[in-house]
Formats: structure tokens, C-alpha cells, sequence
């Protein structure tokens, strides 16, 4: 009596644990309760984790309510042998209205031409038949006139957010923490219930899988991998947006590259589409949580490579295809630093990117006037005769209207009535005399306009296509010396510029709405440099200034011109390129007050900075620990963390907390050297380098 009221609580929890599943549930209900037309075989499938099984369960469950008999077999004991399925099948075979449930069939896939057209003719009068695989069936089911009138095929796909959501509050998740799960779960049930057994984070702290979470995941996931060729495939797939044989290739090298993507495609928690692999994004997820917390250089060292192949793949493409290889770069960056807020990687199919048409010419002067004044629109009818290549309109598909425009100017030297006509353009120049002059075969390049009326410029797939276009053109344009970009609506837009790697340069008043000027030197960053720094999980974005003064003021909380945030980055990237001489010379931290003002030797004196903040760690026990980890880590040159470790002497889990504390600690050291150091009252930003 215990054993059974227990086994009957246990499927009933299961069965009120199944959040969602309408749609299949439905279908084996009807199959169950010997409908007419239902099928008499369904085939379940979906990649592991999805939740199969537990649909198997209901299954059984349902049989049983209805007096049925149930056989249940997990196939991957029966080695794929046709005896052993007959003789673990056998009750399914004499016992009318029996069901027969065969889970994880993926290992048993050889005998589906068997099964189809030998074993299953064998079963008793009324028999039912469910198979769960991580493999799609043939199609001979379909293809058979008898079986397709008698088969279903149920592709199990992942929750949507309000059943996840659902899901993790049935476990007791607090709402506070379920956003974080659903984002990182991707619609898995598995992750979902392995997410909601960690415990709750502290209040306000971000939630994070585990190692044990992780290792589980992979483990149920993605399964036994053939090579350490196919590891790093999937690796490359975690990271990309989309994968395609030809990134495959300039990520990994040639080396059985062929091979391993046609591997790739076959699995089933990878969909092949026209564009390439994506896979599922609870693999997704997991597979790059798992690289992070195993082996965190090996995880830059992935982002920095697929970065760069995107970068040559933007540089390759056509120029309506360009702004889909932007896209497919900046999906690297979709979850750092809040930027999806503003700046969205997905495509826009309902938006055209097109070149300015002479028909267009009226609306885009009536949407500058409307969106920014009368001054605005004279400047752009100006550009519009001077420059009219360098404009780009945008309206929704299916209509002729603009809606929006875009210009981006090139500049080598302007001609007077230039300056005379456009107010922004005659003040950046004076800037640029000042502090960056041009050398031979140098020129600018000005995002002059991004226009859109009612929204102007605010975030929205119009704006995104306009940021969109704007990288394009960095990448793909040779011989661009300086960047500028203008912004009318700065604030919104402050951070993710800084987060790019531009500072505001010059403000104009012009017909008293003020124009901020953006900027950045590709002299003493190039673009190939720049993207493989973007792409690393803790850099700091590159300025390429040389900073007077911040544009914003002085931090006066923490004693440095920089964003707390900048700063912080700023300091792991010094340490993480020490002995890289071309990099450290790029450091964000020139341009704070850790170097003085005027500095013969910027570069030697941060060096000096920071090696005065290590030595002054060694105050307490614990200073001690942080400065041998920070020496051993970066500048004792080790080649891993884990050879870190083993030079200290410690496990590697106790080297990792020993570290983190570390950085910690001298970032503090640093702000306090920073805040000692006088304030500069520069008025403007030097592009001096």
C-alpha cells in the first residue's frame, strides 16, 4: 500500500510538474482513448533535455488511468540488438490495447526500418506505440500511404517565456530571480529545473549556474564528443550567431573542417537553416557558460577569433549583405554592458536599407526640418548636392515612402561654403586643425545625419540599421584616420559609444538644439585591433585619445576622469596585456589621471603606477595573497591560470577566489593613487597620441 500510494503522489507530481505541452498532450490523449481517426504510433522528438521523457510519463500515466497496460523501454540497453527489443517488447505482442513506450530510440535509430515494417506488425490487436529520440524520423512514415494515415510525428520544441516562467514559480523560484533562469535556459526544461536547484542568490545579486549545473547540462545535452575537434566546433557554434562552413574554417583552421561540420548539422540540437547552424539556445547557453567557467582564456580566445572572422566576412560581403555580417558581429555583444537595451543585433526584414534616390530628396529635407529644425535642413541639402553617395534612406518594405535617413560624410579637407553652411561641420573642423591634422591619403569619416522623425533618435529598428550601416562602413572603408559621429539626443547614447570606444569631442549650438560630436582615432587603433579588444569578455573599451578631461567632468567620487566601469576594465586589460608592449600602449588608462598630465613616457609611467599599487597590496596577509596571485597570473608571465596555480601552490579553485580578491584590491589601490593625482582643466579632448 505505501509503495503503491508513493509510486501514485510521484507520477501525480510529475504529471503537475508538466507546464505546457498542450499541443502533444492533446494528441496523445486522443490516441489514448482510442479515437477513430488517432494515430497508432506517435514519434516524439527533440534534443535532449526538451522534455521527452516527461511526455513519455504522461503517456504512461494516461494508459494507466484508462485500464491499459503499459511496457516501458529505454533504449539505450538494448545495443541497438532487434532480439533484445523483441524480448523486452514481448508483453506489447499478446496483450491487447497495450502501450509501448520507447525513450532515448536515438540508440536504437538502425532498427527503425525494422521496427516499422516487421516489429510492429507483430503487436497485439489494439497496441499503441511512442517513441522519444533526439533524431527526427525517416521518411518513409509519410511517405507510406498505410503509415502515414496511422503515424504522427511530434517535434517537441523549447517553452516559450510565460511557460518557463511558470515552470521555475511551480519550483519556488522568486520572481526576482526567474528572468535571469528563463534568459539562461533558453526554453529547456531540463536547464529550467537544473537552474532552479541552485540556490538563491543573495538579494540583488545576479543569478549564475553552477559548475555542478554545468557539467550536468553538458552532460545531458550535448553527450560523449567524438574528438577535441568536435569540442571546439561547438564552441565556435556557442559563440556565433550563425555558423557556416567558411567561419567554421577561419576559426579552427582546415583540419577536418569538412567532416566536422557535416557532424554538426546532423545533431539534434542543431537546426540547419538557409543561413547556416544555429543551435538551441539552452545549448547555446550552456556550452558558453561552461567554456567561461573552465577555461576562461580559452573563452576570450574563441569570442576574439569568431570576431575577427565575422570582421572579414562584413569586409566581404555586398553591400546589402553587409549589414547582416554586422548583425551576425555585434550578436557577440548582445548581453554586455545593457547595450541590447539600445542596440539590437536581430535582423530587420521589414526595413530597407536603400541609397539616397533624387525622389527622395523632398522627404528627406521636410523629416531633417521636422525632426531637428531649420538649420539642420540646410545642412543637409547642402550635403545632399555635395555628397549625395554618402546618404542612405529608410522606409518599410512594401511602401516607397522614407521614413528615415542616414548620411556619412568623407572628408579630407572641407571647402569653404562647407563650413559656411554647415555650423557642426565648421566647429569638428577647427577641432580636427587643432588637434588631429590629417596626414597624406588620410581622411575623416562623419556620421553626419541619423533622422528619424517622431522617434528621432530614439532606439528602434530604424536607428539599429542606422548604427548598423555606420560600422559597415568603419570596417570596410580604407584609409579612414578619425571617426565622427553626431548626436542630437547625446545621453541616451553616451555609454554605448563610450562602450565603443568614443568620446564627445566638440558640442555645437546650431539654431539652439545642440549637436554632440563623437570621435575616435583609428591612427593609434586600428579596426582589426579594435574588434578583437571588443571581443574579450573583461576589455575596456579603446578610446584612442589622448584625454585632457572627461567630456562628462571629472568623477570626483573615485579620483579618475573615466566611468567606474571603464576604470575597472581598464585595469584587468593593463594587467592582461603586460606583456604585450603594442596593446598596453593602447591601455584606456592613459587617459586617466594615473599618468600625469604632459608625460614624456605615458606608457612607463601607468607601468609605474600599477607596480607601485601591487607593491602597496602587501600591508595585511591577505594583500600578500592578492599580490603573488596578480604577479604569478600576469606579470610572471604564466601561460594559464591553471600554471598560475600550480605555481602558487594552491588548488585551482582556491587560486580563483585568491585572484578575483586580487583584482579587487588593486583596482581600489589604483582609484586611491588616481584620486591624489591633480584634476586637469583642459577644455577639450586631445587627439594628439
Amino acid at each position: 500500500m505505501g509503495a503503491t500510494g508513493l509510486a501514485d503522489r510521484l507520477a501525480a507530481a510529475r504529471a503537475g510538474a508538466l507546464v505546457g505541452r498542450e499541443p502533444e498532450r492533446a494528441v496523445l490523449d486522443r490516441m489514448l482513448s482510442g479515437a477513430a481517426d488517432a494515430p497508432i504510433v506517435t514519434y516524439l522528438h527533440g534534443p535532449g533535455g526538451i522534455g521527452k521523457s516527461s511526455l513519455l510519463r504522461y503517456a504512461a500515466r494516461q494508459a494507466e488511468l484508462a485500464g491499459r497496460r503499459v511496457v516501458h523501454i529505454d533504449a539505450r540497453f538494448l545495443d541497438a540488438d532487434p532480439r533484445r527489443l523483441e524480448q523486452a517488447a514481448a508483453l506489447a505482442c499478446v496483450e491487447p490495447g497495450a502501450v509501448l513506450l520507447i525513450d532515448s530510440f536515438e540508440h536504437c535509430q538502425p532498427l527503425e526500418p525494422w521496427l516499422r515494417d516487421t516489429f510492429l506488425l507483430r503487436l497485439a490487436d489494439g497496441a499503441l506505440v511512442v517513441l522519444a529520440s533526439r533524431i527526427a524520423p525517416d521518411a518513409e512514415w509519410s511517405l507510406d500511404p498505410g503509415w502515414a494515415r496511422l503515424f504522427a510525428e511530434l517535434v517537441v520544441r523549447p517553452l516559450d517565456a510565460a511557460r518557463s516562467d511558470a515552470l521555475l514559480a511551480a519550483r519556488g523560484v522568486t520572481e526576482e530571480q526567474r528572468s535571469a533562469l528563463v534568459a539562461f535556459a533558453g526554453g529547456s526544461p531540463l536547464a529550467l529545473s537544473l537552474a532552479a536547484s541552485v540556490p538563491a542568490a543573495a538579494p540583488g545579486a545576479p543569478w549564475e549556474p553552477t559548475g555542478n549545473v554545468l557539467t550536468t547540462l553538458v552532460e545531458r545535452l550535448v553527450g560523449d564528443l567524438p574528438s577535441t575537434a568536435h569540442r571546439r566546433a561547438l564552441e565556435v557554434v556557442a559563440q556565433a550567431y550563425v555558423t557556416r562552413e567558411s567561419l567554421l574554417r577561419a576559426v579552427l583552421g582546415d583540419e577536418d573542417t569538412a567532416t566536422v561540420f557535416s557532424w554538426l548539422r546532423q545533431l539534434p540540437y542543431i537546426e540547419a537553416t538557409p543561413e547556416g547552424l544555429h543551435p538551441h539556445d539552452a545549448v547555446r547557453a550552456t556550452l558558453a557558460a561552461d567554456l567561461r567557467w573552465r577555461d576562461p582564456e580559452r573563452y576570450d580566445d574563441v569570442r576574439v577569433r569568431v570576431s575577427v572572422a565575422c570582421l572579414q566576412a562584413v569586409r566581404c560581403a555586398s553591400e546589402e549583405d553587409a549589414l547582416v555580417r554586422v548583425a551576425e558581429w555585434m550578436f557577440l555583444f548582445r548581453d554586455q554592458g545593457g547595450l541590447k537595451d539600445l542596440y539590437d543585433w536581430q535582423a530587420h526584414p521589414h526595413v530597407e536599407d536603400t541609397p539616397l534616390q533624387p525622389d527622395d530628396v523632398p522627404d528627406v529635407l521636410r523629416m531633417a526640418e521636422e525632426a531637428e529644425g531649420p538649420a539642420s535642413a540646410t545642412a543637409v541639402a547642402h550635403w545632399v548636392r555635395r555628397q549625395p553617395r554618402g546618404f542612405r534612406v529608410y522606409r518599410y518594405a512594401g511602401s516607397s515612402a522614407p521614413v528615415a535617413f542616414m548620411a556619412i560624410l568623407r572628408m579630407e579637407a572641407p571647402l569653404p561654403e562647407d563650413c559656411a553652411e554647415d555650423p557642426v561641420i565648421a566647429a569638428l573642423w577647427d577641432y580636427v586643425k587643432a588637434a588631429a591634422p590629417l596626414g597624406p591619403g588620410e581622411h575623416l569619416g562623419i556620421r553626419r545625419f541619423a533622422v528619424q522623425p517622431g522617434r528621432h533618435q530614439r532606439p528602434s529598428p530604424l536607428m539599429d540599421l542606422i548604427s548598423r550601416r555606420t560600422i559597415a562602413a568603419e570596417m570596410r572603408v580604407r584609409g579612414r584616420a578619425v571617426t565622427f559621429t553626431v548626436f542630437e539626443d547625446a545621453e541616451r547614447w553616451r555609454r554605448y559609444l563610450a562602450n565603443a570606444g568614443l568620446q564627445e569631442v566638440v558640442a555645437v549650438d546650431a539654431d539652439g538644439r545642440k549637436q554632440h560630436v563623437f570621435g575616435r582615432d583609428w591612427r593609434r587603433q586600428p579596426v582589426e585591433q579594435w574588434v578583437e579588444h571588443r571581443a574579450r569578455a573583461m576589455v575596456a573599451p579603446e578610446a584612442g585619445w589622448t584625454a585632457a578631461a572627461s567630456a562628462g567632468g571629472p568623477d570626483d567620487e573615485h579620483g579618475d576622469d573615466l566611468p567606474r566601469a571603464a576604470f575597472e576594465e581598464g585595469v584587468v586589460e593593463a594587467l592582461r596585456t603586460w606583456h604585450a608592449p603594442r596593446e598596453f600602449a593602447t591601455s584606456v588608462l592613459l587617459h586617466s589621471r594615473l599618468v600625469p598630465h604632459g608625460s614624456a613616457d605615458p606608457v612607463a609611467d601607468l607601468r609605474a603606477a600599477i607596480t607601485t599599487a601591487l607593491d602597496a597590496l602587501q600591508v595585511d596577509p591577505a594583500g600578500v595573497k592578492a599580490h603573488e596571485a596578480l604577479t604569478a597570473t600576469y606579470t610572471s608571465a604564466s601561460r594559464t591560470h591553471k600554471a598560475a596555480a600550480r605555481r602558487l601552490g594552491v588548488p585551482y579553485g582556491t587560486y580563483r577566489r585568491h585572484l578575483a580578491m586580487a583584482k579587487e584590491r588593486l583596482i581600489e589601490q589604483l582609484l586611491r593613487q588616481a584620486a591624489t593625482m591633480p584634476v586637469l582643466s583642459a577644455p577639450r579632448l586631445s587627439l594628439e597620441g
